[in-house]
Parts: structure tokens; C-alpha cells; sequence
């Protein structure tokens, strides 16, 4: 397939063509020319879009669907095309399934799933046995099979000598461990941020402490084990503090934070739309003034969407019974672009990959096509016409986003 895209703006630092407008010929998934104007052969297909920008193809680092198991909540087959949709051309998919995804037969079943389409499937593997925290799962066997990461979603590693062992297990292989960052012993029957609010609308909180005490122990064991890990959606300012102080000894940590935590407060919970209670809780403003500040000096290292459909059963209850989540794919380019500027927004969906075992597909000739369409202009309300997800549990339905995502281009296919 042949595919020319014409009048692109190419964001992209490692491409010669970087800020440039340019035509860009796709012969059979390869770059083959760019150039200021290209002229289309017969058997292609021309590409022509409303202030046209394209990136390499963006990375989320943490997308939950339910296939296998809860398929009510999202399939495998749907669930990639709303990335597609949303501009993800690579996503690490949780371990939040049934069975679980603790063997390399189910890292095997979930990549088979995820052959045909456009965006790339990378499973995420249990770090316990049927996460229950207290066995090491096969992680040496699941990273053969092409798992890119380990651990229990949303689940916190109580066990401080199982992350040190799992620590010094994966050095022999390269293998990143993931480590929730929760104290369960603190959050207590918690469900939102412990704060003037939770206590006014009676509603149990969860301390920020509960999320720096666990990253305290993790930075500590990390410290003495050597190794690489990775604390997934932070959402505290200490929290930000205790990582950058870890990078500056040189430790190999990384962090990712959720996009409704950089945009959204606990102010928000006086609605008591279950669409916001999340993991962790959203916190204050002040908390989301310094996770962003924590973006543009390159603390955080990665941005997520942390995706996570629910069925209506278990959304739609008191707040108390809801389950914990929201959807963020569709909206998470729209919301971003309402707070940061857009190459920092770029930079952070995209050199992400490396740190999963992904490799960068820089914008030039000879490379694979692996590439974002959107356009940073415009406003519109994000309503449900622009859920492409099975559930509508959204915590940014109603608000005023910036920008549009028309597709991607990868895995030699267009999704537009």
C-alpha cells in the first residue's frame, strides 16, 4: 500500500525535517521520500488534512482493556482501535484480566490477539503468581515471550524482600519491575484524597503519605539491589521530590504520571461522579501544579492515559461501591494540550517507548512509517460522539479540549 501525506508538519527532534511542512511518500510501510511536494502515482492513496502535524507514533505506557475475562469492559480488538483512533500506535497492556497474565502462554495469547492491527500490543506481565503478592510469577519465561514490564496493576508489593529479589532476578535479563506506589496500611478503607474536601463531603481519605512512604521503601530497596524500576501514575508534589532526588544519585527509576491527574482536582468530587475516583485519588491543585512543573524539568518521564474502561454495573452505583477507573485514550491528547506545549507533549508520549523495550522510529527516509496525524488547533466539548471505547466511564466528558487526532499510520495500515 502506497500512501503520500501531503502539507505535514513534521514534531519530531530526531528528524532532519524537524518544524518542517513537507509532503512524505509511504511505499509498503516504508518512508521513501520527503519532500516540499510530491506527486501522487496512480495506486496511491493522498492524504490531505486541515492543518496536518505528525509525530512518531505515540507510546502509552499503561492501557487496561479486560480481554480475557471481563470483555463487557473492553475487548482486545476494540480497545487497539481506540488507540488507533486516539493516536497510539504502541500501548502496554495491564495485567488486569481473568486469568491473569502471570505465564508466557497469556503473554503469548495476548500478543496473538493483537497481530492484525495497526497499534502495537506490548502485555505487561504479572510480577506475583495470580497477584497475590507473595510468589514470583515466571518472569524470565514472560519476557521471552515479549512481555515488556512486571506488575500487579494497581496492586502494591507489600512484601519488601519480594521487589528486592524481583529487583535482582530481572538484572540478569534486563527486565523492568513495576511498583504501585501505595501504603495499604495507611489508605485504610480510603477512597479519595484525604483533604478538606473528602472530610465535608464524608467520604474516607487516602493520604497523600501512603503514596511517599511506599516510594521511600521502593527508592531505598532500589538503592541496594541496583536494577530498573518504574512507579507508575504519581500524583503527589513529594512524591516528585523523592524521585528527582533518586535520578541526581543516579538510580534507574522512572515514572509516569495519568493525564486526569495533571488536569483534574479533588474539587471535582463534590459532583460525586464516580468517573473520578481513580487510582490514586485526584489530589490538589497544588499537586497537579507540581506533577506538570515535574513534566517540563523531565522528572516524570512519561505520560499515561492509564485507560481503563468499567462496565456500567460497576460504575454506576454509589460512589463508596464504584469501582476504581476512567477511560483517558480518546481524551488524553485534547486534555494535554490544555496545559503544556505541544512538543513537551510529544516528547513525553513518544521517547517513553525505549524505556518498555520499544525503539524510536525517527521521520526519515529508509524508516518504518510509525506515525501520529493530529492537529494542536481548534476547540471542541469532549462529549460521548467522541468515545470510541465500550464504557463512556470518562472524567473529562463536558469539558473544553484543544486539538484533534485524525489517526496513525503504522504496522503498514491507516487508521483515519
Amino acid at each position: 500500500m502506497n500512501i503520500l501525506l501531503k502539507s505535514a508538519c513534521i514534531i519530531d527532534p530526531q528528524s532532519p525535517f524537524h518544524n518542517q511542512t513537507v509532503s512524505i511518500l509511504i511505499k509498503n510501510g516504508i518512508i521513501s521520500q520527503i519532500e516540499k511536494s510530491i506527486n501522487p502515482e496512480s495506486n496511491t492513496r493522498v492524504v490531505e488534512l486541515d492543518n496536518l502535524h505528525i509525530s512518531q507514533g505515540w507510546f502509552d505506557s499503561s492501557v487496561s482493556f479486560g480481554e480475557p475475562g471481563y470483555e463487557e469492559r473492553e475487548t482486545i480488538a476494540n480497545g487497539l482501535l481506540t488507540s488507533s483512533k486516539s493516536g497510539f500506535t504502541c500501548v502496554a497492556v495491564n495485567p488486569s484480566t481473568n486469568p491473569l497474565i502471570d505465564n508466557s502462554t497469556a503473554v503469548s495469547f495476548l500478543k496473538s490477539k493483537a497481530l492484525s492491527s495497526a497499534t502495537k500490543l506490548i502485555p505487561v506481565g504479572n510480577l506475583t503468581v495470580n497477584a497475590e503478592g507473595i510468589d514470583l510469577a515466571e518472569l524470565f519465561d514472560m519476557k521471552s515471550n515479549g512481555a515488556c514490564s512486571f506488575g500487579d496493576y494497581k496492586s502494591p508489593i507489600t512484601n519488601p524482600n519480594l521487589l528486592k529479589i524481583a529487583l535482582q532476578y530481572t538484572q540478569g535479563f534486563n527486565g523492568l519491575v513495576q511498583s504501585f506506589p501505595q501504603e495499604n496500611a495507611v489508605v485504610g478503607k480510603g477512597i479519595v484524597n484525604e483533604n478538606i474536601n473528602s472530610t465535608q463531603l464524608g467520604l474516607k481519605g487516602i493520604p497523600a503519605l501512603a503514596e511517599e512512604l511506599q516510594i521511600v521503601r521502593d527508592l531505598h530497596i532500589l538503592e541496594y539491589t541496583g536494577g530498573k524500576l518504574h512507579i507508575p501514575t504519581i500524583s503527589t508534589k513529594k512524591s516528585l521530590t523523592l524521585i528527582k532526588e533518586a535520578k541526581a544519585k543516579e538510580l534507574n527509576v522512572s515514572c509516569s504520571v495519568a493525564v486526569h491527574n495533571l488536569i483534574i482536582d479533588d474539587d471535582s468530587l463534590i459532583e460525586f461522579n464516580t468517573s473520578y475516583k481513580v487510582l490514586p485519588p485526584l489530589r490538589t491543585k497544588s499537586d497537579c501544579k507540581a506533577l506538570i512543573n515535574g513534566l517540563l524539568d523531565d522528572t516524570i518521564d512519561m505520560i499515561t492515559s492509564d485507560h481503563c474502561p468499567i462496565d456500567i454495573e460497576n460504575k454506576e452505583v454509589e460512589f463508596d461501591n464504584a469501582s476504581y477507573g476512567t477511560i483517558g485514550l480518546e481524551s488524553a491528547f485534547g486534555a494535554l494540550l490544555t496545559i503544556l506545549p505541544l512538543e513537551v507533549i510529544i516528547n513525553k508520549l513518544t521517547t517513553s517507548r525505549n524505556r518498555f523495550g520499544e525503539e524510536n522510529t525517527p521521520i526519515k527516509i529508509g524508516t518504518a512509517a510509525n506515525l501520529t496525524l493530529f492537529t494542536p488547533k481548534g476547540k471542541y466539548t469532549f462529549g460521548k460522539e467522541n468515545i470510541h471505547s465500550s464504557n463512556f466511564n470518562s472524567a473529562f466528558l463536558g469539558q473544553k479540549l484543544h486539538g484533534k487526532v485524525f489517526g496513525i499510520i503504522a504496522n503498514n495500515q491507516i487508521v483515519l
